[in-house]
């Protein structure tokens, strides 16, 4: 199937969503390094905090906005109006005003009505514009919302003035299917741009953010790592490949130097990358297998899904249990030393007993020490 030839906006929230990550506090000089790093990526939209949080927020704010990054700046706030005060004067623009669009949140949670969601939307966005900021409606846990009043909401946030709304699946509960079909009635009753707001709680993160995107999104939420809330939100290194490499759609960043960034999130916030974490992950891109190592030595074709470059990474190519001598013969030849398929064949039972035992890879000096014992 192909696709049409079309561009995304990535905004990034790692120092927003990602920072309410349970037990996550960035430091200034953290956040200030993360948002750099993400700017000279090419990341074009950065959501750096939340104004009513305090003084101290509110300074943070300021001295991102004081970098003049190429990135353009968001802040995120509740809808009304004392908090909206708080996003004045800090050098950032845009706000994204968030209220609840499902009747679970708006009765149980805000103990109010839809008409009195509709009323604070009009009020609220018109109150931001005459302030001279820029407005996204986010429209909070829309995934559990009645299709027609999320309808309703895009309608009265478009005739405020508003210039996007964002869809939450703030629970985490949809999938590729639902999420293409209700940003597509989204798409079809209004002409603001549309942003994604994914989370991972059941894995479905990045494959819900590829679905808005081919429903018509304009604009989609990301963090660094898949960090946020619970399990995480959609995550930059995936949304990026995948929105490339799948559909062709461009994002406008380069993540051949991510591999910096992601370290420093992953050590700002204390959370540790499964080794087996899509894209950079420590074991992603290796490889034991003996068919596996054969093929990728005579074309990285052969069983490359994604180019490990993309990400400023390499496949590396790990002697185990499942090694074949083609493996064995490489390994030794990245050491400088030539070997025949006949040592490698004596070689392979000691390097299988080795791993077996000592539950890693030999290095370079057990490689020695096993062809010196032939």
């Amino acid at each position: 199937m192909t696709f049409p030839a079309r561009s995304i906006v990535i905004d990034d929230t790692t120092l927003r969503d990602g920072e309410q990550s349970a037990g996550v506090v960035f430091s200034l000089d953290e956040k200030l390094n993360i948002a750099k790093q993400l700017a000279e990526l090419g990341v074009p939209e950065l959501e750096i905090g939340i104004p009513a949080m305090g003084e101290q927020e509110r300074e943070e704010i300021k001295a991102i906005g004081a970098l003049g990054l190429s990135s353009h700046l968001l802040v995120w706030s509740r809808m009304r109006q004392e908090d909206l005060q708080h996003c004045l004067g800090l050098g950032v623009d845009t706000v994204d005003l968030s209220i609840s669009a499902s009747d679970q949140h708006i009765q149980h949670k805000l103990k109010q009505s839809r008409a009195w969601v509709l009323a604070t939307i009009d009020r609220c966005v018109k109150a931001a514009l005459d302030a001279g900021m820029r407005v996204c409606v986010g429209a909070e846990d829309a995934s559990r919302a009645d299709s027609d009043f999320l309808a309703r909401m895009a309608e009265a946030a478009q005739a405020a003035g508003a210039c996007r709304i964002r869809f939450a699946d703030t629970v985490g509960v949809m999938e590729p299917f639902g999420v293409h079909d209700a940003i597509r009635k989204l798409r079809a009753v209004t002409d603001m741009d549309i942003e994604m707001h994914a989370h991972d709680d059941l894995g479905l993160a990045t494959a819900n953010t590829l679905a808005a995107a081919l429903a018509g999104a304009t604009h989609v939420n990301t963090t660094v790592n898949g960090l946020g809330e619970r399990a995480g939100n959609a995550a930059l290194e995936e949304v990026v490949v995948g929105l490339k490499q799948l559909y062709g759609i461009e994002s406008g960043v380069d993540l051949r130097n991510f591999p910096a960034l992601s370290h420093r999130v992953a050590t700002a916030s204390g959370d540790t990358i499964g080794s087996r974490k899509s894209l950079i992950g420590r074991d992603v891109f290796s490889h034991e297998a003996g068919i596996h190592v054969d093929g990728l030595l005579k074309d990285p074709a052969n069983y490359q899904g994604v180019d490990p470059a993309l990400v400023g990474r390499s496949h590396q190519l790990v002697l185990g249990k499942h090694s074949g001598s083609q493996g064995v013969v490489h390994a030794y030849r990245q050491l400088g030393i030539q070997i025949n398929r006949w040592q490698a064949g004596r070689l392979l039972p000691m390097i299988r007993q080795f791993v077996s035992v000592n539950k890693r890879a030999p290095q370079s000096a057990d490689l020695n020490l096993f062809l010196h014992s032939l």
